[in-house]
């Protein structure tokens, strides 16, 4: 590929391809637009990171920047501006391997309407919500890039797989890309729901939520 750093290894070249594949379904179906948002994954040297102000839905795998542990960057694109963000989550929590963040539209909208609480955002309203995403807690706003905001996300990234930024979107981490954006999907889901109905329907109970703790070690 033009541009590609000389050599990749197998896996790398297979998460450059699964950043780019992630990036377009998010983009396709409207969970970004624009040159909103960003998508990082963890390597064996370094981290893979979008390039500043591209879209999410034309990304070329040889333009993905890689930045090596010392956040300098050695290939592909200039690292988007949230790079300290991404680094403060995976130097907090040695299991997350992908994030991925978007400015999505039902997340945005919720932090404009009034979140449920700052420290859970939506309540637990499906069981796949308490399982696949758990406590997301709310960020107060701070302009994009902002450093204060970078520690306060490392500060929870070991407690928690996503939070939501005021106005901004959801910043979410897992053990891959795909999953990071599967946990973000559920997390858009259920806030479309819970913005859709009126009036706002229950959550689930505590037996309800002990029996998902119990079945299927949910983190509730």
């Amino acid at each position: 590929m033009t541009g590609a750093p000389a050599l990749h290894t197998t896996n790398e070249a297979r998460v450059r391809e699964e950043i780019c594949a992630i990036g377009a379904s998010l983009y396709q179906r409207g969970y970004t637009v624009g040159t909103a948002g960003n998508i990082s994954a963890r390597l064996d040297d370094g981290w893979l990171i979008t390039p500043t102000d591209a879209c999410l839905g034309r990304l070329d795998p040889a333009g993905i920047a890689k930045v090596d542990f010392d956040g300098h960057a050695v290939a592909g694109g200039k690292p988007s501006k949230t790079l300290a963000l991404h680094r403060g989550i995976y130097a907090r929590n040695g299991e997350a391997r992908g994030i991925v963040h978007t400015h999505s539209t039902h997340l945005v909208a919720l932090t404009l309407a009034g979140v449920w609480s700052e420290t859970d955002v939506l309540p637990p309203l499906t069981p796949y919500y308490v399982m696949k995403v758990g406590h997301v807690p709310l960020i107060r706003y701070r302009r994009p890039g902002d450093p204060q905001v970078a520690a306060q996300i490392a500060a929870l990234a070991d407690t928690v797989r996503a939070v939501l930024l005021e106005r901004l979107g959801p910043v979410v981490w897992e053990r891959s890309v795909a999953q990071a954006a599967y946990a973000l999907e559920e997390l858009e889901e259920t806030a479309r729901l819970w913005l859709m109905t009126n009036p706002r329907p229950a959550p689930l109970d505590e037996a309800a939520l002990e029996e998902l703790r119990t079945v299927f070690g949910a983190r509730w």
